[in-house]
């Protein structure tokens, strides 16, 4: 049993009727469970508890049909970073980026000291002093036909300068080749997502560094196992802790994945940063029919005894009854009442799971 200890001066719900109650009601000293299942819970009970009620209607609702879904990134707005060289990892100019930390487009992460074995680091040592010791002695000869200008062809100065600024660009290019770093600049502006390296790590060609993400901006992914739903999206929806999110349907892939075919849904806003790339979702797609019913808070939804799905309405300003009703999918947020309770009525949306527990 649910015991309350609550000070009688609190005032009624503003609104309700202060009629006569009942009087098993009025015999008792707190809140409990009537013989015919309702709840006696009284107004101070009712503002501890913060007990909310909505009044219903019947509308116009869309079908809905949910499915399971999972977060990715979105291919416009965020990126991946891949190392193009197998190497080590260097910290960039403010270190290595830890997770959830903004990052701008064209910004250095980190860089690659590319990794070269002995004899290859040697060799390229070698080509590159043979070709500063070609470049110098080119230069020398260089000098020499420049003072004899008057008596040697313009054709020999000029290949003899090319043949210097060859020599200095293939040292160069040697030179960068073993000294030089590979940049891992961000493609997108956004978060950090993953970090998988330490400084000093040692990473292949082509293995994924960092990962990228507008947490604002996000792909949903859900898996269809009917086809004829595709031709009749008429919106979709995804619940974001208290919070809907409307999604918009991007298109749909035309190669089956594990017998279903995956839906592609664009969703904005800032209720998106409570999600995770690869977190899985359930996703409500809308379809472009309707039905009648009556549109509750999910929070509203209860189960009894028998393990059925009931609300609970407010009969009286001190009495709440229990209503098996049938449901269906709606928007995430809130489902639609088939049937079990009538227009009119009060359905309690907030304390309901308190009110459930009274006996």
């Amino acid at each position: 049993m649910l015991a309350l200890a609550l000070p009688m001066s609190v005032m009624a719900d503003a609104g309700h009727d202060h009629g006569g109650t009942s009087p098993a009601a009025a015999a008792a000293n707190g809140p409990q469970r009537l013989p015919d299942g309702s709840v006696f819970l009284p107004k101070p009970s009712q503002r501890q508890l913060a007990v909310r009620t909505v009044v219903t209607a019947v509308a116009a609702l869309p079908r809905s049909t949910e499915l399971d879904g999972r977060v990715v990134s979105d291919p416009q707005s965020g990126g991946k970073v891949q190392a193009l060289v197998a190497g080590r990892i260097v910290p960039g100019p403010r270190g290595l980026p830890e997770p959830g930390q903004a990052v701008r487009k064209g910004e250095v992460l980190a860089w690659v000291q590319p990794a070269a074995a002995p004899l290859e680091r040697a060799a390229q040592a070698a080509q590159l002093a043979e070709l500063r010791a070609a470049g110098a002695l080119a230069e020398k000869r260089l000098a020499r036909l420049r003072e004899l200008a008057d008596t040697v062809p313009r054709k020999e100065i000029e290949a003899l300068e090319s043949e210097v600024a060859a020599a200095r660009d293939r040292a160069a290019a040697i030179g960068t080749g073993l000294s030089g770093r590979d940049a891992l600049v961000a493609p997108a502006s956004g978060v950090i997502a993953s970090s998988s390296v330490v400084a000093g790590q040692v990473v292949d060609a082509r293995e994924l560094v960092f990962e990228i993400v507008d947490p604002s901006r996000l792909r949903i992914e859900a898996l269809a196992y009917d086809p004829a739903l595709i031709a009749d999206i008429g919106g979709a929806s995804l619940a974001v802790g208290g919070a809907q999110v409307p999604l918009q349907f991007v298109g749909a892939a035309r190669a089956l994945r594990d017998q279903a075919l995956p839906l592609a849904f664009r969703a904005q806003g800032n209720a998106l940063s409570a999600l995770a790339v690869g977190q899985p979702v359930r996703v409500q797609v809308h379809s472009r029919s309707t039905h009648e019913g009556i549109a509750v808070p999910r929070a509203a939804l209860m189960r009894n005894a028998a393990n059925e799905t009931i609300v609970w309405v407010k009969t009286a300003p001190e009495q709440f009854a229990p209503r098996t009703v049938t449901t269906a999918p709606l928007d995430g947020v809130r489902v639609a009442l088939t049937s079990g309770v009538k227009p009119g009525e009060r359905v309690v949306t907030d304390g309901a799971t308190l009110l459930n527990q009274i006996r």
